[in-house]
């Protein structure tokens, strides 16, 4: 099958490579999802149960996590990226 076959996760786009992590639980699909978005630089947050990107660099960062801008995927609402401003990305929250 066509999706069993980790080299074309990286030409998927991202809204489908949300779909599948979101709809595909369980399955080696979503563990592909989440590797090819990991490489293009999201990272997940496992209290809010979504996906961040940085949208610039941190304003601060230390050891316990960084605060700055980011992008969210809003997969409850809306089904699109959102900025997220002055956030502070736990590290102790990260995938």
């Amino acid at each position: 099958p066509l999706f069993d076959n980790p080299a074309i996760f990286d030409k998927l786009e991202q809204d489908t490579l949300f779909f599948i992590f979101y709809f595909q639980t369980g399955t080696i699909q979503q563990y592909l999802a989440a590797r090819e978005l990991k490489r293009q630089g999201w990272r997940f947050h496992k209290k809010y149960l979504t996906w961040f990107q940085r949208h610039e660099e941190p304003v601060e960062t230390g050891h316990q996590g960084e605060r700055g801008t980011y992008v969210y995927f809003d997969y409850e609402t809306g089904w699109c990226q959102r900025i997220k401003s002055d956030f502070t990305f736990d590290y102790f929250f990260l995938e």
